[in-house]
């Protein structure tokens, strides 16, 4: 199943915002090694369990730990 991948996905951009936050999504793809559709799981994972927050602006998304 998909679910233990998202979940190490998820781990690996805790850790890049743990290092370095806020970061955008192209940084956290540059910076995890993780293609586009996967960043997307691992941040909602993360959103789901309420570790990350997301703040707009202009037209970037900025992504930190809670």
């Amino acid at each position: 199943m998909w679910q233990p991948l998202i979940g190490e996905y998820a781990g690996r951009v805790w850790q890049a915002l743990k290092e370095k936050s806020p970061q955008n999504p192209a940084a956290l793809e540059k910076a995890t090694s993780l293609k586009e559709q996967w960043l997307y799981l691992a941040l909602g994972w993360l959103a789901r369990e309420d570790k990350v927050a997301f703040e707009v602006k202009g037209k970037i998304v900025m992504v930190s730990l809670k």
